[in-house]
């Protein structure tokens, strides 16, 4: 037997009803990429597919829907290696006795913030890049920066009147920005839907911008953020000659009546759609009402989703 692209219900055997799909059918449904539905089966056990005598993988429709609990606990931040346990607990009692992702995920994210910082203290970049790759290779993009990351470095900046804590923030600091600048550049394919990132000056620090840009991209859309310190008044020229889908604005300041304007100058020189991203969506949403600016807001999983919206006409602004 052969893998098919849909759903079968394995004719060699007609006594067994059950329909069973392929991988590359299950990545689809999900969203799982087959190298990580793989993982999740050798590695860490979580999913069994049935095999043919071919070796290929098929899985049922409980399959399937493990796939979609192992993702939904994922998403919220609990490492892989949590999540056997957390489902068989799940599923071995009543809803309340199940633990919250919160509870699942603080005690992680703590560790893990603690050997960075122990790290960051003994300036060490050897142990700083294995707990990097470790971290990946545990959370999704957006925890990885947003949960566990970002707020090491932001504790850092917050300290800086301490004695040695601005040489910490300054290496912590460098060392992040190099890396995200490393992923920016793997993501910038060819054929993709190109749009630019711009900071506003003075309302975000770089390695926010950079982390922005990477939280915004996907499969199908290449961000290229511009250098930090590009001139507002220069971005029609930019967009002039880079022809991109859109234009994303970063701030993490709330705008006020001049930055309000600024953006609105911004948004008639250039010739794409224009969008805000940062604490300043969250803050500024009342103040763009009635213009052509979109709020993204501030999370991954939604500047990301309100981006595609906004790409495809269906993002209100």
């Amino acid at each position: 037997m052969t893998e098919t692209t849909g759903g079968t219900t394995a004719a060699a055997n007609p006594s067994a009803p059950a329909e069973l799909f392929p991988i590359r059918e299950v990545a689809r449904l999900t969203g799982v990429n087959p190298v990580t539905l793989r993982a999740w089966e050798r590695r860490y056990g979580l999913i069994q597919p049935t095999r043919t005598e071919s070796g290929h993988r098929l899985y049922s429709m409980a399959d399937v829907e493990a796939v979609r609990s192992i993702l939904a606990w994922t998403e919220r931040g609990v490492a892989v290696s949590k999540v056997g346990s957390l489902l068989a607990r799940s599923n071995a009692g009543p809803a309340s006795e199940a633990p919250t992702p919160a509870e699942v995920c603080s005690g992680d994210w703590a560790e893990w913030q603690l050997q960075l910082r122990n790290a960051v203290a003994e300036f060490d970049e050897a142990r700083l890049d294995q707990l990097y790759g470790q971290i990946f290779s545990t959370y999704p993009l957006a925890i990885v920066y947003q949960d566990v990351l970002l707020p090491v470095w932001q504790e850092l900046m917050l300290r800086q009147d301490e004695f040695g804590r601005t040489s910490e923030w300054l290496f912590l600091d460098a060392f992040l920005r190099a890396r995200v600048l490393q992923r920016l550049q793997l993501g910038r394919l060819p054929g993709r839907e190109r749009v630019l990132v711009a900071a506003v000056a003075g309302q975000c620090r770089e390695l926010e911008l950079l982390i922005a840009g990477l939280l915004l991209g996907n499969d199908s859309l290449a961000v290229s953020v511009l250098p930090f310190g590009q001139p507002m008044d220069e971005l029609a020229l930019v967009c002039d000659k880079v022809q991109p889908q859109a234009l994303v604005l970063f701030s993490n300041l709330p705008p006020g009546e001049p930055q309000v304007r600024q953006f609105g100058k911004v948004a008639l020189a250039v010739n794409c759609p224009v969008a805000l991203a940062g604490e300043a969506a969250e803050h500024g949403r009342d103040a763009l009402r009635g213009t052509s600016i979109a709020c993204l807001g501030s999370t991954a999983s939604l500047m990301q989703r309100r981006l595609m919206q906004f790409l495809a006409g269906q993002l209100d602004t």
